[in-house]
């Protein structure tokens, strides 16, 4: 093989390539990347809640380890063992649906904490709608979720608003996990 095309065949094969750090990134992947990477941020996050293996974890949602430690390796941290485990928190880019003034919106947010705190937010929300009780969401009164391109996002508890967006059946959802296709 000439030196050229040697060094060139090289170069690709060494061409990683990168997990998504933005929604336009992810966005642009193909579906099959967005649906392992969806799996990879499952595994993570049962691995973290349940406090079970990288190998139980990845049976359980159908990928295999390998796949989980290569995009998911800055969530998980190799032990004397030699085993995974997952870190307390991560900064993995995840969509989310966060509830607006307007509806419920798509948004890209780093890290697990944004989206602890924002399910949190949502499970308040669900209390409140469900039996009127707004004692947990005075909690959330200046809080904000930070998205992807670092800029914050208000969280709601202006209770007309709330009420009007839940009597129109828009904060209904069976995942706090934006929908991508």
């Amino acid at each position: 093989m000439p030196k050229a095309k040697k060094v060139a065949h090289q170069s690709r094969a060494r061409a990683k390539v990168a997990a998504p750090r933005t929604e336009a990134q992810y966005l642009a992947k193909p579906e099959k990347f967005k649906d392992t990477w969806d799996r990879v941020l499952g595994v993570v996050s049962k691995m973290r809640r349940e406090k079970i293996s990288l190998a139980e974890a990845s049976r359980d949602a159908g990928i295999s380890p390998r796949t989980v430690t290569r995009w998911g390796k800055t969530a998980l941290q190799k032990q004397k063992n030699g085993k995974y485990a997952a870190k307390k928190s991560d900064s993995l880019l995840r969509l989310v649906m966060i509830p607006t003034p307007d509806g419920t919106r798509d948004i890209a947010v780093k890290g697990s904490k944004q989206v602890t705190l924002l399910a949190e937010y949502w499970n308040a929300l669900h209390r409140y709608l469900q039996t009127g009780d707004a004692s947990r969401l005075k909690k959330f009164q200046g809080k904000h979720i930070r998205d992807a391109n670092g800029v914050d996002i208000p969280l709601s508890v202006d209770l007309s608003a709330l009420n009007r967006l839940g009597s129109a059946g828009v904060l209904s959802f069976e995942s706090l996990y934006a929908r991508t296709t």
